[in-house]
């Protein structure tokens, strides 16, 4: 489903070299590792964000840097779904229609259907038409889990989605995520150094070892 192959990448001084890696399809994974250690530059290599200087990044036998810039960009939007650690959702959007831009980003056609499906699954339905100011972080960040897997994606990430919440939000968060990546069949990458997420998943990928 998704393989890191010989996967280097540099910033200043820094040399990172990733070790090889194997997903299968459907399957719950924890990216571990020490601030510094390129938790957040794997998962934006992983997300097709960031270039590596060497290696690849093969989804579903498609080599993600063997595209041009625009085919990328389409396949990110269909394929990966991303949580980062902020929303960065547009705030002069509702709820909604962050979601419908989600989809014609994709090439998709919008689908108000699925945009309440998926909603209502996270139980936000009744914020469609607000604007993201108005919402509180727990609001915001199923928001982002909603814009995120709108588009039934293979692939579901989360770069550190639980180092701004509190321990009920941050196992609803967790929670969410593993129950939306079930949901669409998608494969679940979360990074992460909070101890309270170890817990959770047991596939693990540690930058540490």
């Amino acid at each position: 489903m998704i393989r890191i192959d010989a996967v280097k990448h540099t910033y200043g001084n820094t040399n990172l070299i990733f070790k090889d890696w194997q997903i299968e399809q459907g399957t719950h994974w924890l990216l571990l590792g020490d601030s510094g250690s390129g938790k957040t530059t794997l998962i934006n290599i992983m997300a097709g964000l960031l270039k590596p200087q060497s290696g690849s990044v093969t989804i579903n036998d498609t080599a993600l840097y063997g595209l041009s810039n625009t085919r990328l960009d389409k396949f990110r939007g269909r394929h990966i779904g991303i949580v980062f650690q902020k929303p960065h959702l547009i705030k002069s959007l509702t709820v909604a229609e962050n979601l419908r831009i989600a989809q014609r980003f994709a090439g998709l056609k919008e689908n108000q259907d699925r945009i309440s499906t998926v909603l209502a699954s996270l139980n936000i339905d009744h914020k469609a038409h607000n604007l993201p100011a108005t919402l509180s972080q727990g609001q915001l960040q199923r928001v982002a889990i909603a814009r995120a897997v709108i588009n039934q994606p293979e692939v579901l990430i989360a770069d550190e989605p639980t180092s701004s919440l509190d321990d009920g939000n941050a196992a609803a968060v967790l929670e969410l995520l593993i129950t939306q990546s079930t949901i669409n069949g998608s494969t679940l990458v979360v990074s992460t150094h909070d101890k309270r997420v170890k817990e959770r998943l047991t596939n693990q990928y540690n930058l540490n070892t």
